[in-house]
């Protein structure tokens, strides 16, 4: 005697892993563009803007990724 199996949730569960996916893309790429968005706010302040809220413009970069990486 033969058995056959088939697995019904093969496709569905390839889709659910594909949009998952997808979604972290999509997330992946607003996180992005919050991150440049902050880096590019905080370079268009004055030196003197900045030394006001306790930056250097060198550090622009460390802070911005430090803020992004953290979460």
């Amino acid at each position: 005697m033969a058995h056959i199996t088939t697995n019904a949730s093969l496709g569905a569960n390839t889709f659910a892993r594909l949009r998952a996916a997808f979604a972290g893309l999509r997330e992946a790429w607003r996180e992005d563009a919050r991150m440049r968005r902050t880096y590019n706010e905080l370079s268009a302040l004055t030196d003197r803007e900045l030394a006001d809220i306790g930056l250097r413009r060198c550090d622009i970069d460390d802070v911005v990724r430090h803020e992004f990486c953290a979460h």
